[in-house]
């Protein structure tokens, strides 16, 4: 067991939300946080001392889930408005918003390398996004009820999802096809995520239940029995049992996010306040654990991947991002933007004082882009087919409302008739 000086601490607390927290993320540098609530806005805190924190006006109902970009440049959104929304994470807090789903939106997920955002909803299906071109792209259909949250394996070719249908479903992302199927017979997940290297994923259900599956083998490894006492658990999934409980929230403990090398976690939850954790985990002890355990976790060769499913280089693009919103106390600003402004890649989206010498002469100089010479398909027949793809999925979504309008405009036809029928009827009687 870990001494008392290896035991999380409490390192500080922020509040202004004014209701409950619904998500988190520390971001990728580890000096900020953003988090989501029920009073319909984001928050990001800086780990500054006297620091401001910025709160970003915008989203018409709760906002479900908050992303930071993997290089932090770019914040995510999704909200029960329907929409997602890109923010330039600093004081002004611009915002480009995304229209496609046609019920509230539950998670925001980027791929590792920034070039996809994944999106999950209530109208049952999930949808992918270009961050190059801040476009729609495709949409994986096969859940039959809300989905609640969907997330990328670390190489970007698979995507997990979870639904109120019972299910977790594995899709490919070069030929959007479900290749992987786990069914839960007690409750759904409301959470799922792959681990570091893509062979396991974890799920959090309702049924106050964590599960860590094997994807290569859909086997379950490991299952846990949870509360919402309002404590934080902390497992060590080595050795397969609970390490810590931790106190400190009033309430139901929503969300939880580590950064990205693990020495810090922040979590959220129903009284509205964030609490920011070190972990204190001691480097030495964490080693000697996983040397313990080398053997009885690789008793075979680790397979890869591509034993659940055949696939093919996935190619990707280039990058992206935003446009406008709104700023209030908290506790500070990042440094003036210079980071959001050194990953923007698309000349349009970027203020000028941002803008790259080379890319400064207009915003239609496409320089940056890939020639015709090293792409496989020409850059204007991409972009026919991508707004082509973008036209066919808002006429399906179209037929689909006229489908329900002409079905209730036969029943209520129907009745009219039935009605008429039984005053004719009437009427003969009488005479």
């Amino acid at each position: 067991m870990a001494s008392a000086t290896e035991d999380p601490v409490l390192e500080r607390y922020f509040k202004g939300h004014k209701a409950a927290i619904t998500s988190l993320d520390l971001s990728p540098n580890g000096k900020q946080l953003a988090t989501a609530s029920w009073d319909t806005f984001l928050m990001l805190w800086n780990f500054k001392p006297h620091a401001r924190a910025y709160r970003y006006v915008g989203h018409k109902d709760v906002v479900t889930s908050v992303q930071f970009s993997p290089h932090g440049n770019l914040l995510a959104s999704a909200s029960r408005d329907r929409t997602v929304r890109l923010w330039i994470p600093d004081k002004r807090g611009k915002f480009s918003e995304f229209k496609a789903h046609t019920a509230p939106v539950r998670s925001v997920d980027f791929s590792a390398d920034g070039q996809f955002l994944a999106t999950a909803s209530e109208d049952k299906s999930i949808k992918v996004w270009s961050m190059y071109r801040q476009r729609f792209l495709y949409s994986l259909y096969r859940h039959t009820h809300w989905v609640r949250c969907a997330k990328f394996s670390p190489d970007g070719r698979l995507i997990v999802s979870c639904s109120e249908d019972k299910t977790i479903k594995i899709w490919d992302t070069t030929n959007k096809q479900c290749v992987n199927n786990f069914s839960d017979s007690v409750g759904f997940a409301n959470f799922v995520d792959f681990n570091p290297s893509g062979t396991c994923i974890a799920s959090a259900g309702s049924d106050q239940t964590v599960k860590v599956w094997d994807v290569r083998v859909n086997k379950l490894l490991q299952h846990y029995q949870a509360s919402s006492d309002g404590t934080l658990k902390i497992l060590d999934l080595l050795e397969g049992r609970l390490i810590y409980t931790l106190q400190g929230h009033t309430g139901p403990v929503f969300t939880v996010s580590f950064s990205k090398g693990g020495e810090l976690f922040a979590s959220g939850g129903a009284d509205t306040q964030v609490l920011l954790w070190r972990t204190n985990f001691d480097e030495l002890h964490c080693k000697g654990l996983t040397k313990r355990n080398l053997k009885r976790l690789h008793f075979d060769s680790p397979p890869h991947l591509l034993d659940i499913y055949p696939r093919t280089p996935h190619p990707h693009e280039e990058k992206v991002e935003t446009v406008e919103t709104t700023e209030t106390s908290g506790r500070t600003l990042p440094d003036k933007g210079e980071e959001a402004c050194g990953y923007f890649l698309n000349p349009s989206l970027m203020s000028p004082e941002c803008l790259p010498t080379t890319t400064k002469k207009k915003t239609e100089d496409m320089s940056d882009l890939p020639c015709e010479s090293q792409r496989s398909i020409p850059l204007a027949v991409t972009d026919a087919l991508e707004h082509i793809m973008e036209q066919l999925n808002v006429l399906t979504q179209t037929v689909s409302i006229l489908e329900q309008r002409l079905t209730l405009t036969e029943d209520k036809l129907k009745d009219c008739l039935e009605n008429q029928q039984k005053l004719f009827s009437a009427v003969q009687q009488k005479s």
